[in-house]
């Protein structure tokens, strides 16, 4: 027993089909486009609503706050958001701007981008001079080393010096103590005369001695000033300098330009409320 014959649909058949099913969809997606754009030249903003969203953009771009340095790299970009909203507000449909108004904008963007400029200068300087921070940081620490080593070696030079002399002084001593027991005792073959000059001697190099003792002490009393005074004079200059450095730092982790872009947009707003009321 044969199985029934199906009916085939012709190949035109669906080719016409598809063709008017494509053609239904294209009417239909211009159709929705049309209703679209009609709705949003329904919706036009009126000229006050325009005042409105200018007004606040320009308020937002005042106070906006630069997250991280170099402040100048954001410079360009809000400066292009600046001109933006005015190109907006200039070509918008219910706005014709006189020429009062032209030549306001033009000298307050004028003004902003040389203060802008400026700041970047200043910007670019601080860095040079922070970079010079860590070679700054660096010398310091050499002159302290070289201090500390001369200061050591002088130190010990005056205890071995001072040491010397004073075993020098104790040997006299001794040897006084020694003529002293010759007077006191009986000793033959030493006449008065000779023990008295033996004393004499003795005592006048122990004096000679002390002396010198003391001659030397302050000698380098005065070679401790002396090195102090040498390493404060290399000292002070750099640390002075560090304190500079450390103040660009601060500096140039604060935006300087926040306050010259705030007074930017004012003016711009106290612009557009002129031309408001002209108008």
């Amino acid at each position: 027993m044969g199985h029934p014959s199906r009916t085939r649909t012709p190949k035109k058949i669906i080719r016409e089909y598809r063709k008017a099913f494509r053609e239904k969809n294209k009417i239909a997606k211009q159709n929705r486009h049309k209703t679209e754009y009609d709705n949003k030249e329904k919706t036009v903003p009126s000229q006050q609503q325009i005042f409105e969203v200018t007004l606040k953009r320009l308020h937002t771009l005042g106070n906006q706050k630069f997250g991280s340095t170099p402040f100048s790299e954001h410079f360009n970009r809000w400066l292009r958001t600046i001109e933006t909203v005015l190109d907006e507000f200039e070509t918008h449909q219910n706005i014709n701007v006189d020429e009062q108004f032209t030549e306001e904008r033009k000298q307050i963007l004028e003004t902003i981008k040389l203060q802008l400029e400026n700041h970047q200068k200043r910007e670019n300087t601080l860095e040079k001079q922070i970079n010079n921070l860590s070679g700054t940081k660096k010398s310091l620490q050499q002159i302290n080393k070289e201090h500390l080593t001369k200061a050591l070696i002088l130190k010990g030079q005056k205890i071995a010096t001072l040491k010397q002399l004073n075993k020098e002084l104790d040997t006299l001593k001794k040897e006084q103590n020694q003529i002293v027991k010759l007077k006191t005792g009986f000793f033959r073959g030493i006449s008065k005369k000779e023990r008295e000059k033996k004393e004499a001697t003795v005592v006048q190099r122990y004096l000679d001695k002390q002396q010198e003792f003391e001659v030397v002490a302050l000698d380098f009393k005065e070679k401790q000033k002396q090195l102090k005074e040498e390493y404060e004079s290399k000292r002070e200059p750099i640390i002075e300098e560090i304190k500079n450095l450390q103040k660009c730092v601060k500096e140039i982790d604060e935006d300087s330009s926040l306050e010259e872009r705030w007074f930017a947009c004012e003016s711009l707003k106290d612009m557009l409320n002129n031309f408001f009321q002209r108008k």
